[in-house]
């Protein structure tokens, strides 16, 4: 059957794979119709001519369920208003629609079609604004056979868009060949989705496409979880049940891929202790590459020569002191002569316990020597920190490197390494095994590195475990600060960090007046999230003066579930920013002034995994969200929307490398898979001023004593200890 109507609503949208519901005008018809398919960023006013069936929902009642569509370019004053007005061509937006459409009339779309320059009849319309609409009027006309063509495979409007943008009118036949392309080429097409279209398109599920590319998506999931290469029976294993096909097909495809050069196949010897060590590595070949540069540029640079005698270094030690008006700590003490005699040292110790004074000591030092110091940690935040601290610039390893999206990445390398003596990294369990690398490259066989950082919180959100492997390795000097200091000792969040550290339940003792350490019991999930709700909105602010939005941060262990980030965040965001205008992405809904967060590495705009932004503007005429980093404004076209989150609440994990004034940690019995030690200490840690855990005793007391982090899987340690 066939059902034409105007698009009065949408209802609902999934972004992964387009399924929508709508409610339609039909001409002849008083009530509204339902209709549910995958749709193509279809808008209200857009009309459509769409094929299908009628079904009967036993909750929502009757729908037309349609299998395929195209859409109708709308003829009528009022239908021409609402196409031009729903976002979809840029430079016009609903104001601006309604103005040409009072000015034109019927004629409006070939007046946009043959003659654009007359638009400058209307009140607003500039040569730039025709050029926009213009531009954006001959986009849908190109892009519209690929749009029809990969709609009717059930890909999302963003998804389709990007598609284009990579292939442009070859984008048919590319899909049409493999569209397991789509997964390696396009930011943010997964295996899934390539699938979903493959299967669409008839490939069958031993497709050696398929199966070759399915290896990739696990490999590339595994990393996402920390791991630099799997085990080759668990890789064998893993493929051959989230594909469902044999394992002789998974090992025909792997030997395939290797020949490919997109993985190398590693043989060691195995690890008895370990039943999935078969002595067997499977790593995506960039892994490989920069996990064995690591170990390979860390040995060479450890074998140099100091930069600096230690006996200069001890004549400034005193008047350095003096200068600074304190008195080191034999730990620190024993710290800076490792850092100042080792060619590579590492330090770590947890909150208050003099990392940031070493640091200082170190730089002045450099200063007294006539040395070059350069100092840097993997995020804006921690380098701001590093500044105000030392006095001296410190910029992220990105800014540091002099990364250019539009000069072909990294500029700093062993082409043209950074021109210092010392290199200073805060931060340093943040590091992920690529960005090491990028970091080792741009180290000069001159220059003493020294790894400043907390081995005991959270590793890295990328790949590898690099700081804790290379302490396991015993191969360089580590000095672990314990001591916590007189000023730190006052501090309810320094110590109850160390005794959760320790092993022992934090000091959940009331105190009289204020304090900077709270527990408050709450079992029942949704008793914590109304409760967590009313502390950030109005507890906090009322009682401490903290502003809800930008002082105050709720960390979660999880991303789902009734107190997981997501959750809270739709809580939160009603509560602090309830206004009807908002841009969707799936079920999410963007508006500005929303707290969000960049949650995957955008090198063209500078902004990567785990920035914190606010929303400034946004545009629907322009198609685009105006996002402020850091002071600095960010524009995302609506198709790049899922590249950010919202971020009143956000994961433990991403709040690495950062502090806030206030946090506050749900913490239930629900979140059991991820109750572990490193994850609470890493949480209660990120607090300045206050911390809040809302939860349970149980979920707390499971957290402390589960100290058997993840395994990840990476052979940095064997390799280093090789160099002996």
């Amino acid at each position: 059957m066939t059902l034409s109507g105007q698009i009065e609503r949408i209802t609902y949208t999934n972004e992964e794979n387009g399924y929508t519901v709508a409610q339609v005008k039909v001409p002849g018809r008083q009530n509204l119709v339902t209709v549910v398919g995958n749709l193509m960023s279809s808008t209200p006013g857009e009309s459509l001519k769409m094929y299908g069936e009628w079904s009967s929902h036993p909750k929502f009642g009757q729908q037309f369920k349609f299998r395929k569509y195209k859409t109708i370019v709308p003829a009528t004053i009022f239908g021409i208003r609402k196409y031009l007005g729903s976002g979809l061509i840029k430079g016009i937006g609903p104001e601006m629609a309604k103005r040409i459409i009072n000015r034109f009339g019927k004629q409006t779309l070939d007046i946009i079609t043959y003659h654009p320059q007359r638009l400058a009849e209307v009140e607003g319309i500039g040569s730039k604004r025709i050029a926009m609409i213009k531009n954006g009027w001959d986009d849908q006309k190109q892009i519209r056979d690929v749009m029809i063509f990969l709609q009717s495979q059930g890909v999302s409007a963003g998804y389709a868009t990007r598609i284009f943008k990579q292939y442009g009118q070859a984008s048919i036949n590319v899909v049409r060949e493999n569209p397991y392309r789509l997964a390696e080429d396009i930011s943010g097409i997964g295996f899934v989705t390539a699938d979903h279209i493959a299967d669409k398109l008839g490939f069958g599920k031993n497709s050696a496409f398929r199966v070759r590319a399915g290896i990739i998506y696990v490999l590339n999931r595994l990393a996402e979880e920390g791991h630099v290469y799997c085990p080759y029976h668990l890789l064998i294993a893993k493929s051959e049940e989230m594909l469902a096909v044999e394992r002789n097909i998974v090992k025909e495809a792997l030997n395939h891929i290797s020949v490919e050069k997109k993985i190398v196949i590693e043989a060691f010897d195995p690890n008895p202790a370990d039943s999935l060590d078969t002595g067997k590595a499977i790593y995506l070949s960039n892994f490989y590459f920069c996990e064995t540069y690591i170990a390979d540029k860390l040995a060479a640079l450890g074998r140099q020569s100091p930069n600096t005698r230690p006996a200069d270094s001890e004549a400034v030690l005193e008047p350095v002191q003096q200068q600074l008006a304190i008195t080191l700590a034999p730990d620190q003490i024993r710290a800076i002569r490792s850092a100042i005699k080792e060619k590579i040292s590492i330090i770590t110790g947890g909150p208050g316990t003099g990392k940031t004074t070493i640091i200082n000591v170190i730089v002045q030092i450099c200063a007294h020597l006539g040395m070059k110091v350069l100092l840097a940690a993997p995020t804006g935040r921690a380098a701001k920190r590093m500044h105000e601290a030392s006095g001296y610039e410190a910029r992220t390893i990105h800014r540091l490197l002099e990364f250019s999206f539009q000069k072909g990445g990294f500029q700093r390398n062993e082409d043209d390494p950074l021109d210092c003596h010392y290199l200073i990294v805060d931060e340093a369990s943040m590091i992920d095994t690529v960005l090491m690398h990028h970091l080792l490259k741009a180290v000069s066989m001159h220059t003493t590195l020294i790894l400043v950082g907390d081995v005991h919180q959270l590793p890295s959100v990328g790949a590898g475990n690099v700081l804790g492997e290379i302490i396991a390795s015993e191969r360089f000097a580590v000095v672990s600060l314990t001591e916590i200091f007189r000023q730190a000792e006052a501090s309810r969040i320094v110590v109850n960090a160390h005794r959760i550290n320790r092993g022992k339940m934090p000091d959940l003792s009331p105190r009289a007046g204020k304090t900077e350490f709270y527990f408050r019991e709450r079992e029942d999930p949704e008793e914590a999230l109304a409760f967590i709700v009313n502390l950030v909105v109005d507890h906090i602010p009322r009682l401490f003066g903290f502003d809800p939005v930008a002082d105050v941060q709720v960390l979660s262990p999880m991303h789902k579930g009734i107190v997981g980030a997501m959750n809270l965040n739709r809580a939160l965001q009603e509560k602090l920013n309830p206004q009807m205008d908002a841009v969707r992405r799936g079920d999410l809904r963007l508006r500005t002034n929303d707290k969000v967060m960049q949650i995957k590495n955008n090198y063209d705009k500078a902004v990567f995994n785990g920035d914190i932004g606010r929303i400034h503007r946004i545009d629907p005429a322009a198609q685009e969200v105006v996002i402020i980093f850091d002071g600095r404004p960010v524009a995302y076209p609506f198709s790049e929307l899922d590249e950010v989150n919202l971020a009143y609440a956000i994961s433990v994990h991403k709040s690495q490398g950062s502090e806030y004034p206030a946090v506050v940690i749900p913490l239930l019995t629900q979140h059991y898979v991820l109750l572990q030690r490193n994850l609470i200490y890493t949480a209660v840690t990120r607090g300045k001023q206050l911390v809040i855990v809302v939860g349970s005793k149980k979920a707390l007391a499971m957290a402390i004593k589960n100290d058997k982090t993840q395994k990840r899987y990476t052979r940095l340690c064997d390799r280093l200890r090789q160099y002996r």
